[in-house]
């Protein structure tokens, strides 16, 4: 077995500096960083002891997502576990309730095990307290990569918020209300309504101000009285697909049907929306590949010190029977 003189002599670097990137224990540049994991990996090196935490516990990774009742974040969570059992991890789980405010104290328990690495979905990458130079190899997944954590999985929210519009704008609709939860929680959100306004001003539409309400709370008693007599909408987005189960509830509550009256379109392609009667309009993302593909490159970069990399997913737009074709009967 490996021992960490041979990792330290490897990489070119003292003892003590192999020790603190290894057990991430003080400051090492990024090249360093690098060298020792590529020196760990090749010669099979791995933590005994106190090094490796517990004794007999297997590695483990950590995961922040903003709610494990939201199937898009627990599909997301399937392709992450199913990839790190075939690696040997443990998946730890934490939740920020899409509150910013949250996020740090969430990341530092996942800390407090000595995770592998972490997997994390913030409410926003350039302002998130959680994210800190100090953590170990770090994967973004949902949102879009920064200077200091360039690894990350997306999926281009910002043209799928384009293509959904002008979808509906080809479908002869004009008067288009995006219904939101908070941008300040969701990055991906603010992206989508940016296509959507995006695709708007491409057809010399006058994009309508989004209505923005609470995720966690905000979709089962969502009243949309004051902005459909407000807007007068003849097809309403909402940025994810169970607040458009939301909405189309509301609308029935205000006695319009769905797609007669009003057309519904959403974002995640959720499989409830499938068995929906008529099936919701969506653009479908591949939450359980994207965990996977995040998984996978953590541990490419944990283990084998590859690079950071970004990539990004396609996504599909899945055309149901929740938008009315205006074009053929405009009445």
């Amino acid at each position: 077995m490996a021992t960490l003189q041979q990792v330290a002599f490897r990489a070119g670097c003292s003892l003590a500096t192999a020790s603190r990137v290894l057990n991430r224990t003080g400051p090492v540049s990024d090249g360093m960083v690098r060298k020792v994991r590529r020196a760990a990996a090749e010669l099979g090196y791995r933590p005994t002891g106190l090094a490796a935490g517990k004794l007999g516990r297997r590695p483990v990774v950590g995961v922040l997502i903003p709610s494990i009742t939201n199937p898009v974040f627990a599909s997301s969570l399937s392709g992450i576990q199913n990839r790190m059992l075939v690696a040997g991890h443990g998946v730890l789980i934490a939740q920020s309730n899409y509150d910013p405010a949250r996020e740090a104290d969430a990341v530092a328990s996942l800390l407090n095990d000595r995770p592998t690495g972490l997997i994390l979905t913030v409410c926003d990458p350039l302002t998130s307290a959680a994210l800190l130079p100090s953590l170990p190899p770090t994967v973004l997944l949902n949102n879009m990569p920064t200077q200091r954590f360039p690894a990350a999985i997306t999926a281009d929210n910002r043209s799928a918020g384009c293509e959904l519009t002008a979808f509906l704008i080809a479908m002869g609709h004009r008067r288009i209300l995006f219904v939101s939860g908070d941008f300040t929680a969701s990055d991906r959100a603010r992206s989508r309504y940016d296509g959507h306004v995006d695709a708007m001003n491409e057809s010399g539409l006058a994009p309508l101000r989004a209505v923005q309400i609470p995720f966690v709370s905000g979709y089962e008693q969502l009243d949309l009285s004051q902005a459909m007599a407000a807007f007068s909408p003849t097809a309403i987005i909402a940025s994810n697909d169970l607040l458009a189960f939301g909405v189309i509830s509301a609308l029935r509550r205000e006695g319009f049907s769905v797609p007669r009256d009003i057309s519904v379109a959403g974002f995640d392609g959720i499989a409830i929306g499938r068995l929906m009667d008529p099936p919701l309009t969506t653009i479908e993302m591949p939450d359980v590949s994207m965990g996977a593909t995040a998984a996978s490159l953590l541990l490419d970069m944990a283990e084998n010190a590859a690079p950071a990399r970004h990539l990004d997913v396609a996504y599909t737009l899945r055309k149901g029977g929740t938008v009315r074709d205006l074009t053929e009967d405009p009445s």
